[in-house]
């Protein structure tokens, strides 16, 4: 399996990518941090929409705007979607 289509989809608007896809992600610029990255196993990030989101299996799975809370261990990271203030869906 391509590390790029490693993703799963859980109930309640949570993913779970492979971290080095999280990192390309980052780095191109299609996922912002909105924190000051200093706890490197916990980020928040929103997709911006300025910017190209490669294509995955399914689409929508990074909407527009949209807030993730990012815990990353063991190689993988677990994004839980964040609606207004901060809170999860």
């Amino acid at each position: 399996m391509n590390v790029f289509e490693d993703v799963k989809k859980h109930d309640g608007g949570v993913l779970d990518l492979p971290d080095l896809k999280f990192r390309e992600l980052v780095f191109i610029g299609a996922l912002r941090r909105l924190d000051d990255g200093a706890d490197p196993a916990k980020a928040e990030v929103v997709v911006d929409e300025t910017r190209p989101m490669p294509p995955f299996r399914e689409e929508g799975l990074l909407p527009p705007r949209s807030r993730f809370a990012v815990v990353r261990h063991g190689g993988r990271a677990r994004l839980t979607r964040l609606g207004p203030a901060g809170r999860i869906y």
